[in-house]
């Protein structure tokens, strides 16, 4: 048997290959979107790839199966638990088997079971596997998804905070504690292959160690120590990072069945000057880099370093309307992958920003100052202070002067912000404000960047304050990109 490992770091996102080398036959379990990496490891490993095994309908990225059923024919392996809102709508234009609680299928000589696991969504799987061509009579590990991960186990709350599912998260949650109780009952010596690590928003303290097995989570996973539903419900549904808004988007993308995208790349667009006149209908991203953004852009585009592109443009791009970038050629591979990953398929195409500046089109700047050149400013309220952390990070230390508005849900408030003055953005060190600072001044308004952010005027020895306090406090606060 062949087990290989795939991790998407900017997406904390893991996916694997299950091959058996005797029938020369693979599987991919929860693919993401750029399938190329699939294929060349199957030809690579001398394998043909026929099927795909998917937990669930993921809402945190595009999932890869229907590009691999479309493009090699690839057998469909997908849930059929859950209600009825939570079915594969695309499945049957596919060679599919629809799977429940107790099915089992075979790729060669290995064996995949299927085990109902809902909490995280109500289809939501997970597949045991066994390797029969070893002549193993029991499995050796099995394939959580979102289920269970290294140190944690997913969130029920994204159908409601993400969705907008009233009234879904408790129940959820409950039926997370019972999948949870099964979980235990598994053999300890079975090895543990979750489909994210640490950074996903798929849950909270997510570990960055790639497996685990099923004795270890029992004995140090903090959501496997209740015993107790009611206070395992409390715990799961407290302190849950931020659910992206683009989640909603996915969820359905994957439900109904993304585009195909082959191999198709971005236009670069002519002449220049035409950026302009894309502002008026569509996002323009300028991917450079923060402090070449801030030095010089086009009036009303936005900064998203390549670097945060994951992170952020499914925060606050608007999947409406056309989106158009501004970037080096060197940078399009990735930026295309990333953006595609995470659903927004409506570029039209680049602009290479080399000759965007040459043709004289980035005439706006923003200045960006240190917490000693702020203070007198901020204290005397000359300048208004924004903090974009999350909540987890505002409750830790803040600013006392500041105002909370996290970044996920800026271009929501603006009109919140204060026009008769400047706006200081900040964040923890000075990389997600940019992003802020680009937004806001796209919308009209004078900015400044802290440099630095809170990490920089916490270490100076300004006055900070945490949630239940205003006076002069040491603070711990945790870093974020």
């Amino acid at each position: 048997m062949l087990l290989k490992y795939f991790y998407d770091k900017a997406l904390a996102h893991a996916s694997y290959m299950v091959g058996c080398q005797r029938a020369k036959v693979a599987v991919v379990v929860d693919p993401g979107r750029d399938i190329n990496q699939y294929l060349e490891m199957a030809d690579r490993e001398g394998l043909k790839l026929i099927a795909v095994a998917e937990t669930h309908i993921h809402a945190d990225y595009v999932s890869g199966a229907r590009e691999l059923a479309d493009r090699v024919g690839a057998k469909l392996y997908v849930s059929d638990e859950g209600p009825a809102d939570w079915k594969y709508l695309f499945a049957d234009q596919y060679d599919h088997q629809l799977v429940k609680d107790g099915d089992s299928f075979m790729a060669g000589n290995i064996k995949f079971d299927v085990l109902h696991t809902p909490g995280h969504t109500p289809e939501s799987i997970s597949f045991m596997l066994t390797d029969q061509g070893g002549g193993a009579d029991k499995p050796m590990g099995i394939f959580t998804g979102d289920f269970v991960f290294v140190g944690s186990i997913g969130r029920p709350d994204l159908l409601e905070e993400a969705a907008g599912l009233a009234n879904t998260a408790e129940p959820g949650a409950r039926d997370l504690f019972h999948s949870a109780e099964r979980f235990k009952k598994l053999p300890d010596y079975l090895q543990v292959w979750p489909a994210h690590g640490a950074g996903s928003a798929c849950g909270k303290g997510l570990g960055a160690i790639p497996s685990s097995t099923v004795g270890y989570e029992k004995l140090f996973n903090p959501a496997l120590q209740f015993k107790d539903e009611d206070e395992f419900v409390k715990y799961i549904l407290s302190d849950q990072p931020e659910a992206p808004k683009y989640f909603a988007v996915m969820k359905r993308v994957n439900k109904e069945g993304p585009d195909i995208i082959g191999d198709k790349g971005l236009p670069e667009l002519q002449p220049v000057e035409s950026v302009t006149k894309t502002l008026d209908e569509a996002t323009v991203i300028d991917i450079s880099p923060a402090s070449q953004f801030a030095d010089g852009h086009v009036a009303g585009t936005i900064n998203i370093p390549t670097s945060l592109l994951a992170g952020w443009a499914g925060w606050v791009v608007d999947y409406s309307i056309p989106t158009y970038l501004i970037a080096d050629p060197g940078q399009l591979a990735e930026a295309t992958r990333v953006l595609r990953k995470i659903g927004l398929d409506d570029v039209r195409g680049y602009f290479d920003v080399a000759e965007v500046r040459a043709a004289g089109l980035a005439t706006e700047s923003y200045q960006s100052a240190t917490p000693q050149e702020l203070k007198q400013r901020i204290e005397s309220g000359d300048v208004d202070l924004i903090d974009v952390r999350s909540n987890d990070e505002w409750n830790k230390g803040r600013i006392l002067a500041a105002e909370h508005q996290f970044l996920g849900r800026l271009p929501d408030n603006l009109a919140n912000l204060a026009t008769d003055k400047p706006i200081v953005a900040q964040c923890q060190t000075g990389g997600r404000s940019a992003i802020a600072a680009s937004i806001i001044q796209a919308s009209g308004r004078e900015v400044i960047n802290l440099s630095g952010g809170f990490g920089a005027w916490s270490t100076t020895g300004l006055p900070v304050a945490d949630s239940t306090s205003t006076a002069n406090c040491d603070t711990e606060v945790g870093q974020c990109s």
